[in-house]
């Protein structure tokens, strides 16, 4: 994604997401880390408050699920990410009292990506504070979103 094509607009809604075969929610996400590996980019989550890592749905405007990524990364964190790695397919593994009409079943792709710009000003930054954590401070973080913790996994950064 270009910095010409960035939009201070975030995109709302659900008019234009992909869905899968069984009826779930395709979502894309970035496993955002700095150039040493040694830190990952959680942002904090508008409906519960804690931290997570930038997520959101695939739109049928996406060639890709990276697309939709790296436009997350930039909506919800302020950030230019180089997508480096596909870490795959994550399965819902929410319980189902996690799961409402507003977060309902979906099913994740992540990608890693390297952090090459953080702005000082982006879409969300009013309803979102970001924090760089180390492996650990991240795991405790992500430890009641096991499909994050997941993601965070297997990536390749420092332990």
């Amino acid at each position: 994604m270009a910095a010409a094509q960035l939009s201070m607009e975030a995109r709302t809604g659900r008019s234009n997401q992909r869905y899968g075969t069984q009826g779930e929610r395709l979502v894309a996400g970035v496993v955002p880390l700095s150039s040493d590996k040694y830190y990952v980019l959680l942002i904090q989550s508008t409906r519960r408050g804690g931290w997570v890592l930038p997520k959101g749905g695939w739109e049928t405007d996406e060639a890709t699920a990276q697309d939709a990524a790296k436009r997350e990364a930039w909506e919800e964190a302020g950030i230019i990410c180089k997508i480096t790695y596909d870490l795959g397919l994550i399965p819902e593994r929410r319980k189902p009292d996690q799961l409402t009409a507003q977060a309902p079943k979906a099913a994740y792709h992540f990608f890693e990506g390297t952090v090459e710009k953080q702005e000082a000003q982006w879409p969300e930054m009013h309803k979102r504070a970001r924090q760089w954590m180390t492996f650990s401070q991240a795991t405790q973080a992500l430890a009641d979103r096991p499909e994050l913790l997941d993601a965070l996994n297997r990536c390749t950064m420092h332990r």
